[in-house]
């Protein structure tokens, strides 16, 4: 899956479960631009498991600040599931 194909998975989700309305950015604070308290956050990350079939470990999650974190990080639990074992 492309990066832009998760970004507009996850714009999807903003707008459908956090009521966001504007375009995601790589470099957007997920806590700050986004307004993100943690019940939302953990609203997020139930979602982008859903969405993508991927788990995330909550010590991965306390390390997303950004967008382009949590791109990057289902960019790379995507490989993992794609990865030949």
């Amino acid at each position: 899956m492309s990066e832009a194909e998760i970004l507009a998975g996850l714009e999807a989700i903003a707008r459908e479960r956090l009521e966001f309305a504007g375009p995601l950015r790589r470099d957007a604070n997920l806590i700050e631009e986004l307004r993100l308290d943690s019940l939302r956050l953990l609203t997020l990350a139930v979602e982008v498991e859903n969405r993508f079939r991927v788990r995330l470990a909550p010590e991965e999650e306390g390390a997303i600040v950004t967008v382009g974190d949590l791109v990057d990080l289902v960019r790379r639990k995507l490989a993992e599931t794609e990865a030949p074992s």
